[in-house]
């Protein structure tokens, strides 16, 4: 069986990057039936009803993992930076430690309801 694309980023990545990011794969995924998963850009893409809504990546020259929130500058949350872009922030987390679940999920909901929001107009 030929691996998906989406699939072969996660393995050629490696420890701890490759765990972490699949914790956060897992955990974006169990968010909600309507999140699906593909490649973009050369990253994990979760999009909600088809719209991209979140990206995995991680820094150029640290290769600490983060969350790359698409309408990031339509949630307000203390723990989302958003550097020098104007309409995306990002969520940053350290690969070696324990993700925090709940703000992760709580970003997550956020991000819905911003998609939800954009959807209706």
């Amino acid at each position: 069986m030929e691996l998906r694309e989406v699939d072969k980023f996660y393995f050629k990545q490696s420890e701890p990057l490759q765990t972490c990011f699949l914790a956060l794969r897992s955990m974006i995924l169990a968010q909600s039936p309507a999140i699906s998963e593909t490649i973009k850009y050369g990253m994990p893409c979760f999009c909600y009803q088809n719209k991209p809504m979140v990206y995995l990546w991680k820094d150029k020259k640290t290769e600490a993992p983060y969350l790359l929130f698409v309408h990031g500058n339509l949630i307000n949350h203390p723990g989302l930076e958003s550097g020098n872009r104007a309409k995306m922030k990002i969520f940053p987390v350290e690969s070696g430690s324990n993700l925090p679940k709940k703000e992760i999920e709580e970003l997550l909901e956020m991000a819905i309801f911003v998609l939800k929001s954009q959807l209706k107009k």
